[in-house]
């Protein structure tokens, strides 16, 4: 895009919750590919599940201090989860690091982290990498239900039009992650769905998909 159009475009990261922004310019993004910028609101920190902060390049849940104090309308206990045991920093969930310039990177949203055989596996790595192939329209992974390990991978990909979904297709899937991906995060087993639900935003709507799967079943999934 910034070939076509220039280097007029901007790239930015924030919630609505308003606890924190980063902003960068095309020139910036150039330089640092793929990132959502640098903080211009709030303090950024990258800690670890302890708590701690997590050394450069290294993922962990993204956290803001010193921006705004926000809550969650009637809901005391999901305001007491954004924030950490001090009350000054808080999260949306989502999970990235920081460069060494301090340029920060998403790689995922933590509900959406699935828990097999008390390994923590992130699911935007396998998508990333299914809608790279030539006969992938949209992909998406998600965690169901497993009885001996709780959760485990499974994706469910749109086709290409011209493709036949099948159980051919699936297999030539779960190879093509297996030669890219260590073994552990790929799908166990691929569905086929005509089209993926998303928002008109464009968003993936995991929750249809982890629905069908898990019932009245609890995930993290939202």
């Amino acid at each position: 895009m910034i070939e076509w159009l220039g280097p007029i475009l901007i790239e930015y990261y924030g919630a609505t919750e308003a606890n924190g922004f980063t902003f960068c310019n095309s020139e910036e993004w150039l330089a640092h590919r793929g990132t959502v910028g640098k903080p211009i609101l709030g303090k950024l920190l990258i800690l670890d599940d302890d708590g701690k902060e997590a050394p450069t390049g290294e993922t962990g849940t993204v956290w803001f201090e010193g921006a705004t104090n926000f809550t969650y309308y009637h809901d005391d206990a999901k305001t007491a989860e954004s924030r950490d045991e001090t009350g000054q920093r808080s999260t949306v969930g989502d999970v990235g690091y920081v460069d060494e310039d301090g340029y920060l990177y998403l790689t995922d949203r933590k509900t959406y982290m699935i828990i097999s055989g008390g390994v923590n596996i992130y699911p935007q790595e396998a998508e990333n990498l299914l809608v790279t192939h030539p006969k992938v329209m949209d992909a998406a992974v998600i965690g169901v239900p497993n009885t001996d390990l709780g959760e485990e991978v499974k994706a469910v990909v749109q086709p290409m039009p011209e493709v036949e979904a099948g159980p051919e297709l699936e297999q030539e899937l779960l190879a093509f992650c297996r030669q890219n991906l260590a073994h552990y995060k790929c799908p166990r087993t691929i569905d086929f769905e005509a089209e993926l639900p998303r928002l008109p935003t464009g968003k993936l709507y995991k929750r249809l998909l982890r629905d069908r799967y898990w019932g009245d079943t609890k995930s993290r999934i939202v």
